[in-house]
């Protein structure tokens, strides 16, 4: 590995700030795991000779493979937001579902296109780095504060699980009822990030937590093995159903009235608009952000081309796009109208106790809390930089940001009333931003061999104002959705 760069020497021009909740220091990303164990507040991966205008990304050659790389990557699109994706469907309906995952798969490979043709024109490799060159100062912020939004959407999904799983873990193996402290979940977030998230993240290595990643993958291949089998499981009508939680699961009760008969209620629906289809999109797009670990991973493939890297896109989405499908397919034709916006959780209306989903929640617990603190190194990075870029490393600085950052992510969990809310807004914001705005507004501004006129300008600017769009109507419709519960609410 290259010796590193001091962190508090970076000119103007190269970002230091994270890439990604997957790449927080992506210089010479080992193959056996995703995070090199070294001192993670360096988030300087360009040699010094790459501050060349153009084709500066042909520097040195990774030694990532292809296979290694669709893993890599396919690790970096796949999250929590697997989750949510059953509530989707329900809102939308089977077709409208497929048409618009189809969408944002391809709308996202489209944009990796741009970033990968922008790179290699502007010569950088950091998300972070290309807002610089690009607009200065604010397309560097506008980068930094999108990638930090996104990665603490990500830390916020993580801890809700941790308030929605681990209440159901301890009643499994105590059998213990709601009205104990120890069963209440946002005592449990509170415990849980004090405890081990706390400790974990207060640490300048990454270290082994860098293999979490995989197996957060790997958690979620086996959560859709066991969706795919309690499908053909669970009866429909489903029996008793009843949620007796201490956190509402937002069931979509607007699908069907109430004298809706077992047959229609087991049948499924092609094509449904109500107002929780707002949310659809933005928990599409927050599923598929992968944006900002592209580039490193551009950097480290071995035998390194533009249209190399292309191919492994396309496959590590193609992959992603086809686990996505199966597990909100099979979560929706589970529980139909019933689905709630944590798919996993939802099982608790049928399951008291489950060994095989008992399983798949301690997986599940395990991956999601030891991923928190890879999340948040990047955050405190970006923070850091930003705030003191000049000063030396602090104990007392970085052990402030640090909780701050998770006092603040635990106030959302603790205070926001679902999931969906957090998939949605960080959907329709900073997913937006990195999926759709940044990298076609990057690539109009530094491609310059391509006139404006030319169609692949045109086609990115196109691209531009069709994600401002969705990103301004999705973000409308969710905030009138937020004030027309809160009035409903404050009307009873």
């Amino acid at each position: 590995m290259p010796e590193m760069r001091d962190f508090n020497n970076v000119p103007e021009d190269d970002s230091s700030s994270s890439n990604s909740s997957e790449y927080p220091c992506p210089k010479k990303v080992p193959l056996d795991g995703q995070y090199p164990d070294f001192d993670a507040e360096c988030q300087n991966f360009l040699p010094e000779h790459t501050s060349k205008k153009k084709y500066a990304t042909e520097s040195h050659q990774g030694s990532a493979s292809f296979g290694m790389s669709v893993f890599n990557l396919g690790n970096a699109i796949m999250g929590s937001g697997i989750l949510g994706l059953s509530f989707a469907m329900a809102n939308t309906g089977i077709a409208l579902f497929v048409i618009l995952l189809a969408s944002v798969a391809i709308f996202s490979l489209y944009s990796v296109h741009l970033l990968l043709k922008t790179a290699n024109e502007g010569g950088a490799l950091v998300y972070e780095q290309l807002g610089y060159k690009a607009f200065g100062t604010p397309g560097k912020l506008a980068a930094s504060l999108s990638i930090t939004m996104q990665n603490i959407g990500a830390m916020s999904s993580y801890l809700y699980i941790v308030k929605y799983e681990l209440p159901t873990v301890i009643k499994a193996f105590t059998g213990a009822n709601d009205d104990q402290w120890y069963v209440n979940g946002d005592y449990l977030v509170l415990l849980v990030s004090v405890g081990i998230i706390l400790p974990l993240s207060l640490l300048k290595n990454l270290g082994y937590l860098g293999y979490t990643s995989g197996l957060s993958l790997l958690c979620m291949v086996f959560f859709l093995i066991v969706v795919i089998i309690k499908k053909f499981q669970i009866p429909c009508p489903l029996p008793d159903i009843h949620d007796n939680s201490t956190h509402s699961l937002n069931i979509s009760h607007s699908l069907h009235s109430d004298n809706t008969s077992d047959e229609d209620t087991c049948k499924p629906k092609y094509f449904i608009v109500n107002s929780q289809t707002v949310y659809a999109v933005p928990i599409i797009t927050f599923a598929f952000v992968c944006h900002p670990a592209i580039l490193p991973m551009y950097d480290e493939l071995k035998d390194r081309s533009r249209k190399k890297m292309q191919n492994v896109a396309n496959v590590s989405f193609l992959a992603m796009f086809i686990m996505y499908l199966l597990a909100a397919l099979f979560g929706y034709l589970t529980f139909n109208q019933h689905v709630g916006d944590e798919l996993l959780h939802t099982y608790t209306k049928v399951y008291k106790f489950d060994v095989l989903l008992l399983i798949v929640r301690l997986a599940v617990l395990t991956a999601v809390t030891l991923t928190v603190p890879v999340v948040l190194f990047p955050i405190r990075t970006t923070v850091n930089h930003l705030l003191c870029p000049s000063k030396e490393f602090s104990w007392v600085r970085h052990t402030a940001i640090t909780v701050f950052l998770l006092a603040g992510t635990n106030a959302l969990v603790i205070f926001v009333p679902t999931i969906r809310d957090i998939f949605g807004f960080i959907g329709a914001s900073a997913a937006a931003m990195l999926i759709f705005i940044l990298p076609s507004a990057f690539y109009i501004r530094l491609v310059k061999k391509e006139s404006m006129k030319s169609r692949q300008k045109i086609g990115a600017l196109v691209f531009l104002i069709f994600g401002i769009v969705v990103m301004l109507g999705s973000m409308t419709l969710i905030i009138l959705d937020w004030i027309k519960n809160a009035t409903s609410d404050s009307g009873h």
